[in-house]
């Protein structure tokens, strides 16, 4: 075989397997996972009519090490499977021609909101009164395919509009916990956040977010590390609570989050972003929410996840 060629590993799951395969996957592929949402067909101003069917798949180079890389995958993918069952993978070969430009196609702009649209990197912005979120959708979990991110960047969207007059009058920091590709930083930034922390136990997603944050021309106001909660309170970098604050994660890590501390990441009278959550895990979030004195608790729902604000009081 030659050594141009790639192996595409895949697997289609609903969005609740989606990030543990990606994460199982990202062991074994050098240049990161992709998560594809399949879409029935798109609506007159671009956005995919989602099935609920995610395409999480990555690609293992072709060499000596191909057949052991497998096995070991497999056997990953086979312990994963007993805590929930999951379909069988799917193998195809790829010459190198092709594996860079072939997932390229399920990528299409995505509108958000009112006012942002998410563009895969080598496009143009279809829409130029809309701000432009460019994203690499090769280098780590978060291209703004998965309802969960999307309700996010909406949310995000409408605090900067809604507080607008206020953010022009003091600047507004942003954390962002668990920040994979950086694209809630990315958006926080360009809808008119002064600096934000974005912060992620995976190496590769904070090379990916700083990336991310160059093509956008936004790095120079965003800091990014390896961390999470633990390191933000112990002062590990340069602020250790702000006025908006995102973690984008799933609900049993954020619950855990709490346990850490994450209330206090965020500053009195600020605003906390929570996602990643399914609707039946939804009231324990608003549970420990309001044992941590937040307020105006708000809920906004696609397909079957749902984020959460709320303020602290």
């Amino acid at each position: 075989m030659e050594q141009d060629q790639w192996l595409e590993v895949a697997l289609w799951v609903n969005g609740e397997l989606a990030e543990a395969i990606s994460e199982v996957l990202s062991r074994f592929a050098p240049n990161g996972v992709a998560i594809e949402a399949e879409v029935s067909g798109f609506t007159p101003d671009g956005q995919g009519i989602p099935t609920g069917i995610m395409k999480v798949c990555a690609y293992l180079p072709v060499n000596d090490q191909l057949e052991q890389k497998r096995q070991e995958l497999e056997q990953a993918l086979w312990y994963l499977g007993r805590i929930q069952p999951i379909p069988a993978p799917h193998y195809q070969y790829l010459k190198e021609t092709d594996w860079s430009e072939a997932w390229k196609v399920h990528y299409h702009p995505i509108p958000i909101g009112d006012h942002l649209i998410i563009v895969p990197a080598w496009l143009e912005n279809p829409q130029p009164q809309r701000i432009a979120i460019r994203m690499d959708p090769g280098m780590a979990f978060g291209t703004g395919t998965h309802p969960s991110t999307q309700l996010c960047l909406e949310i995000i969207e409408d605090f900067f509009t809604q507080n607008s007059e206020h953010v022009l009058q003091q600047p507004v920091q942003m954390i962002d916990i668990g920040c994979g590709s950086g694209i809630l930083s990315i958006a926080a930034l360009k809808c008119g956040a002064s600096m934000a922390l974005a912060v992620d136990t995976d190496d590769l997603a904070v090379r990916a977010t700083q990336e991310n944050a160059r093509m956008n021309n936004i790095a120079s106001k965003l800091e990014c590390a390896n961390g999470s909660v633990e390191q933000i309170l112990a002062a590990h970098y340069s602020i250790q609570h702000a006025q908006l604050v995102v973690a984008n994660i799933l609900a049993p890590i954020i619950l855990s989050l709490f346990d850490q501390g994450l209330a206090k990441t965020v500053q009195l009278g600020g605003w906390i972003i929570l996602a990643g959550i399914l609707v039946e895990q939804a009231p324990d979030i608003e549970k420990v929410l309001k044992s941590h004195n937040f307020q105006s608790i708000h809920t906004r729902q696609l397909e079957d996840w749902v984020a959460l604000s709320a303020r602290l009081v």
